[in-house]
């Protein structure tokens, strides 16, 4: 699977629709309106128009003559949406989900638009707090119009990464990615609150840190290889810290996974 970050011709005053105008809404809708698009929204929880965004009053009227679709809903509200929006598209038009159904969801999205191959689909990934970063978040982009989002938030000063893949795929990428990441930051929290409470804090946020500062590929070599081979002992470890933070009345639901998570892999092992 190939990745381009190369730059694209910037859009030129476009037509966009932005369908869901809560926070993530009104920003983009706002910065889209001040880089010159003609930028339509659609909400029917609206409380507030965002800046330079005009609001229709139906979602059909929002999406009838845009070149661009953005869905910026709920994810529990993605196919329906979908559904609604399919027959009142412009040809040729772009729509893009950037909720955060999961992939299965995404991949599901071109059964609604049969019939209308003229319509171009993409699925986007937003990669980041788009309420603390604004229009710096990163995207990633997957399907046949990746391009055309690319093109549309790139001036916006948006980093966007496009995956030549299916719908879908850039989902996976960030589901993939939150693997690690929010388990990191559960673990993080986990880790600074034990040594707090064990009256510690600066000495574990020093482990941490050295770990984080060291070489990345060595590291995650080192935990492959390591944490499988010495997966009995590490179990038998991670019991008695799990009993340790516990007599220090801090949680431990990271170090209870984890201790679980290494005797699977010890069972796995000895069967192997």
């Amino acid at each position: 699977m190939s990745h381009s970050t190369s730059s694209d011709s910037p859009l030129q005053g476009a037509s966009v629709a932005i369908l869901g105008l809560g926070e993530v809404g009104r920003i983009y809708g706002t910065a889209l309106a001040e880089a010159g698009h003609r930028v339509t929204g659609f909400d029917p929880y609206l409380s507030e128009a965002p800046g330079g965004v005009e609001v229709a009053d139906t979602l059909e009227e929002a999406v009838a003559g845009a070149q661009i679709v953005v869905v910026l809903t709920a994810a529990s509200a993605s196919r329906s949406v979908a559904e609604t929006a399919a027959a009142a598209l412009a040809p040729g038009a772009v729509y893009a989900d950037f909720t955060s159904s999961g992939p299965l969801e995404k991949r599901a999205l071109a059964t609604v638009f049969e019939g209308r191959e003229d319509v171009r689909l993409v699925d986007v990934a937003i990669l980041g707090p788009v309420i603390q970063m604004g229009t710096a978040t990163p995207l990633m982009a997957a399907g046949p119009a990746g391009d055309a989002v690319a093109a549309l938030m790139r001036p916006l000063g948006t980093p966007v990464e496009v995956v030549h893949g299916d719908l879908g795929d850039a989902m996976a990428h960030k589901l993939l990615r939150s693997v690690f990441m929010k388990g990191l930051a559960s673990v993080v929290v986990e880790a600074v609150g034990a040594g707090r409470g064990a009256g510690m804090e600066e000495w574990v946020r020093g482990q941490i840190a050295g770990v984080l500062a060291g070489d990345g590929q060595a590291v995650i070599d080192r935990f492959l290889t390591g944490t499988s081979k010495h997966a009995a002992r590490r179990a038998a470890e991670m019991r008695s810290t799990g009993a340790y933070l516990a007599a220090l009345g801090v949680p431990a639901e990271m170090t209870d996974a984890s201790m679980t998570a290494m005797e699977r892999m010890a069972a796995d092992g000895s069967r192997s």
